[in-house]
């Protein structure tokens, strides 16, 4: 009897060991600012090897929509599972008690996670997982979080954010990992080498066609280049370690590319990305057409590693054999920055819809762009009346309340069907769906941003927020600046030849 009992125990034993050796591993690929433009997504521009091949051998999600058009909206709610509206993240670069040296005080727009909510490493974490973040320093969310929480290593690399990749390092012996592998992507700048042809590169129709506006264009299919080189470098790292077949990789883009439409912004080119998902498990040269959001990537993350998934989170496991796709997909735009602005849209399989509730004021509202040479040369050209009706769509001096696009005949979303009589049915149902998600979820963006988080606008972006939103909290600000004075610049010594 005892000897069958220990037959029983070493059997139960090894049965363990082995479900804990075939506890897969997660890897976020997460690329910053980059349009999808890569070969297995159509483009003939350019070839990116590396990116096609991970879509061959996985599967690649061609309604891929991220929850805003900015970074940390979009990170936070990717981080979470949540919408950045239902958790009180929605606003640009808020929730920062210091911002670039400069202390806000006590009185902050912290914004702390209710119970219930909780970041994926963490969860990671707490189910045994080696959690880890490599590649540039992008960890940009608008809660209170903490690193030491977050990871059990950070690995920041400024030039070459994959060379050597060494996100998985550190863990203990057979113990699984969740790691980013964070890429620079559209902000990879003059590490990006210029080899697209300027002349070969196609001009939306809502673009003046000028050299400024190619460069940008072109310079993004540079930094592209540069990314499938650097996905590559991650995948070979994998390979190398062992890692590969055991490990389900995302990867996928917080936003589209820098300019104007596209970033901050809800229509395709600033929330509709890449996504790819390839790996242990995953059927390779699928591809998928159902809306997927971005906070779906948090929920099916957890789900391939075998972890729960909180009740409250709202993303799904889009990898599930039952799952049923989603109806509709909802973005949000809200404060970037100092430019105050809140703007909500519709995915549905067919046709997207915006709503815009600051009508008081354009699309191009002063921004962080505006410095840009290809920004003044619009702007110049809006102001001497050299651009066409379609351009002036966005560029121009007014906006819509609403907006109605057939995405399958009208990808550029420049034919408003919101006052055409035979979309009436399309725009009551679009506003409906907006209408109910708003009060199910309890978007928080639908009231104005709090004093404090209007006062800590102001102190990291001071005369720049001119919108009439910061106006009750300017004295405030005066005060404040009176009681802070900005310490002295330093001169920079000149060296004598």
């Amino acid at each position: 009897m005892k000897s069958l009992f220990l037959v029983f125990l070493c059997i139960t034993i090894g049965l363990a060991r082995a479900e804990e050796v075939a506890k897969k591993n997660v890897l976020w690929i997460y690329l910053e600012d980059v349009s999808g433009w890569f070969s297995c997504y159509g483009e003939t521009l350019i070839e990116t090897p590396n990116i096609d091949a991970l879509a061959a051998g996985g599967t690649r999600f061609d309604r891929f929509y991220v929850p805003a058009g900015v970074c940390s909206a979009t990170r936070s709610a990717i981080a979470t599972g949540m919408m950045q509206t239902s958790i009180g993240a929605h606003h640009h670069r808020s929730c920062r008690a210091e911002f670039r040296g400069m202390s806000m005080g006590d009185d902050y727009d912290k914004n702390i996670l209710e119970k219930g909510i909780t970041p994926i490493p963490i969860l990671f974490r707490e189910a045994g997982y080696y959690s880890a973040t490599s590649g540039i320093d992008k960890n940009d969310y608008n809660f209170e979080w903490s690193a030491d929480a977050f990871y059990d290593s950070q690995s920041y690399i400024k030039k070459d954010a994959a060379l050597d990749t060494p996100a998985w390092r550190g863990r203990g012996e057979g113990q699984p990992f969740f790691a980013q592998v964070q890429l620079a992507g559209g902000k990879l700048g003059r590490r990006a080498t210029k080899v697209t042809d300027r002349a070969a590169v196609k001009v939306p129709p809502y673009y003046p066609d000028i050299p400024l506006v190619r460069e940008e264009i072109a310079h993004h299919y540079d930094c592209l280049l540069e990314t499938d080189r650097q996905v590559g470098q991650v995948i070979e790292a994998l390979k190398r370690d062992g890692l590969y077949e055991n490990t389900v990789i995302f990867l996928f883009s917080d936003h589209g590319y820098g300019l104007h439409r596209h970033k901050q912004y809800l229509y395709e080119g600033g929330i509709r990305m890449p996504c790819i998902v390839a790996g242990a498990g995953i059927e390779g040269g699928d591809v998928r057409d159902d809306l997927v959001n971005g906070i779906d990537i948090s929920a099916a993350s957890l789900a391939v590693a075998g972890i729960s998934i909180p009740e409250k989170m709202e993303g799904r496991n889009f990898l599930a054999e039952n799952y049923t796709p989603r109806e509709f997909i909802i973005a949000a735009r809200d404060r970037c920055d100092y430019t105050y602005e809140r703007i909500r849209a519709v995915v549905t399989p067919k046709y997207k819809y915006l709503k815009n509730y600051l009508t008081d004021r354009p699309y191009m509202n002063p921004s962080y762009k505006d410095k840009w040479p290809v920004s003044i040369e619009l702007r110049r050209m809006m102001a001497a009346g050299e651009m066409n009706q379609t351009q002036l769509l966005f560029f121009g001096e007014t906006k819509p309340a609403e907006e109605l696009y057939d995405l399958a005949n009208d990808p550029h979303e420049i034919n408003n069907l919101a006052g055409d009589p035979a979309h009436q049915d399309q725009l009551a149902r679009h506003r409906e769906i907006l209408t109910s998600w708003i009060t199910k979820t309890g978007d928080q963006g639908q009231k104005i941003e709090s004093e404090a988080g209007l006062l800590s606008a102001l102190k990291r972006w001071g005369d720049r927020a001119i919108n009439p939103e910061y106006d009750k909290m300017r004295p405030a600000y005066k005060k404040w600046l009176a009681e802070n004075p900005a310490p002295p610049k330093k001169k920079r010594s000149v060296k004598k030849k």
